[in-house]
């Protein structure tokens, strides 16, 4: 039971890291004077990243972790 609390503990900060560095490359982008849009696609694009290479941590400390 534990092992699934560890797993869904860490989901939650992965996302959480997420939203948090979308919403600075948001601010960041508005702050340099781009449109919402832009700044929404820049937002959208930095959480995908995130999400992205949080992916490719795992499926490697899956494959070395026994």
């Amino acid at each position: 039971m534990t092992r699934i609390a560890i797993v869904l503990l860490a989901a939650a900060v992965v996302v959480i890291l997420a939203l948090l560095a979308a919403a600075a490359a948001g601010s960041l982008t508005r702050l340099d004077g781009a449109t919402y849009p832009v700044a929404l696609m820049r937002a959208a694009a930095t959480f995908a990243a995130v999400m992205t290479l949080a992916a490719a941590i795992v499926s490697a400390l899956i494959r070395i972790l026994p």
